[in-house]
């Protein structure tokens, strides 16, 4: 059940890698603390190497923190196994990365269903309806049978959203989504993430060092030097 609270709470996180080579540690993250609320569309901004890929992948629980909390509809993450992180990255969070990642020997639909697989190998009886409603909303209902080869930046990208959408996350998470497209593509990604944000309610996380996305959203924050500024 939803908290009362907010949906995610990250309180004084820290994050440091080891060194190559024998060089010292790295500090990436230093005390970042954020809260963002259920429905809630946020863009997380700053130059390259601060901190902000890390931070997605901490709040993803594709990573730990080394200290600090991370609580999700108020359960603390850190809690939680590895099995219990898989659960939770597969029923309440959506990815989306800057390269799209789509299998290319599965067509458009069989690409979206793949998230639903997991623990039978079957998809449930309504997965593939609900694909297709997805991918008619992102007009590409004309493409489900086609291989990613067959298929333009933008619209491999396109697949790759609703991919994220399909098992109804509570919370979408975007690294760079426009950073590998042209002007055009960027613009309507850009303009199909808010929308869904407002049409569905997924609250929306945005890693971008696009400035024209970041306007849209309802918040920014910049992260520099492994703080938030």
């Amino acid at each position: 059940m939803p908290s009362d609270g907010p949906l995610l709470e990250v309180c004084d996180v820290t994050k440091t890698y080891g060194g190559a080579d024998g060089a010292p540690p790295v500090p990436v993250l230093r005390g970042v603390s954020l809260r963002i609320d259920a429905g809630e569309a946020v863009a997380i901004l700053g130059p390259s190497g601060s901190g902000k890929t890390t931070l997605l992948n901490l709040i993803g629980t594709l990573d730990r923190p080394d200290s600090g909390s991370i609580r999700l509809d108020g359960r603390d993450l850190g809690q939680l196994d590895e099995a219990a992180l898989a659960e939770v990255r597969r029923r309440s969070i959506g990815f989306i990365f800057q390269s799209h990642h789509l299998l290319p020997h599965l067509t458009v639909l069989e690409n979206v269903l793949v998230p639903t697989l997991a623990g039978t190998g079957r998809a449930p009886a309504d997965a593939e309806g609900r694909a297709r409603t997805l991918l008619d909303r992102v007009g590409l209902a004309p493409r489900l049978d086609h291989l990613p080869g067959r298929l333009s930046g933008g619209e491999c990208q396109r697949v790759a959203v609703v991919r994220a959408l399909i098992n109804q996350p509570r919370m979408l998470l975007a690294d760079e989504p426009t950073g590998a497209l042209d002007r055009s593509s960027a613009e309507n990604l850009s303009r199909l993430l808010l929308e869904l944000n407002r049409e569905q309610g997924v609250t929306l996380v945005v890693v971008t060092h696009s400035l024209d996305l970041a306007r849209l959203l309802d918040r920014t924050v910049e992260v520099r030097d492994g703080q938030l500024a």
